[in-house]
């Protein structure tokens, strides 16, 4: 991806899209705990981003670095279970403290994007990553797929909060068992 892409992404992450009603603040839970919370998060579906459109096998993961920002790492497949990996390596940075549900996410500096943790179960193996623009959310989980009975649910609850759910997208996974070693 060129730098000129990058900045152009951001920067529309940044600002969020034009809203012609104003949308009421979307809540974020209540509190995460960043130990917890880190590790490998497989996006079940989302609202894409440009350059998510077509992604199979999409992981992001998460480490809280000393500095209390948060390295993270998205690869997905592009197109197809086998077409090329794509790999980002954007920072996370807390903008909440008293919640650590609402961060800013940058891609290219200065600019920090708006992400919201708006669903979190109590087992911390199910989220909803969101906006206050409602243009993109991911809907994550700590295995490549979860139960139909919870999407559904996700997906109502998004409803509620001012999503667009005919823009919903699920994301193929496959992956290949682990074996233990």
């Amino acid at each position: 991806m060129t730098s000129l892409k990058i900045s152009l992404f951001a920067s529309l992450l940044a600002l969020g899209g034009c809203q012609s009603v104003p949308l009421p603040p979307l809540v974020t839970v209540p509190k995460v705990d960043l130990d917890r919370f880190m590790g490998d998060w497989y996006v079940i579906a989302n609202i894409p981003t440009f350059i998510e459109k077509g992604a199979h096998n999409a992981l992001e993961s998460y480490r809280l670095d000393a500095d209390g920002s948060i390295a993270t790492t998205f690869t997905f497949r592009a197109d197809a279970f086998d077409g090329p990996e794509k790999r980002y390596t954007p920072r996370g940075f807390v903008l909440d403290r008293e919640s650590n549900a609402v961060w800013g996410m940058q891609f290219l500096w200065p600019i920090k994007a708006d992400y919201r943790i708006v669903y979190l179960n109590s087992e911390y193996t199910q989220t909803v990553i969101g906006r206050m623009a409602r243009d993109y959310v991911w809907v994550m989980a700590r295995a490549p797929e979860i139960p139909e009975a919870d999407y559904a649910r996700i997906v109502a609850f998004l409803g509620t909060q001012g999503y667009d759910i005919s823009l919903i997208q699920k994301v193929p996974q496959r992956w290949a068992p682990r074996t233990g070693g």
